[in-house]
């Protein structure tokens, strides 16, 4: 005697479907943060910093 499925599939993703590019880092995963010095905290310059929009991949959250 056959069993009836009673749950479906989950739908199949094409594999041809690239993520997208992150949009603050612009798909490098580096954002410019300003190094402020100093009791009067003065900006002096930049370095890089980890892209908390993706978390340093480059590619956007589904979210």
């Amino acid at each position: 005697m056959a069993t009836k499925r009673t749950t479906t599939k989950p739908p199949k993703i094409p594999a041809s479907v690239e993520p997208a590019e992150c949009q603050p880092c612009g798909g490098t995963g580096n954002v410019a943060v300003t190094v402020f010095v100093g009791r009067k905290r003065r900006p002096v310059g930049q370095q890089d910093g980890l892209c908390l929009g993706c978390l340093g991949s480059g590619t956007a959250s589904a979210a």
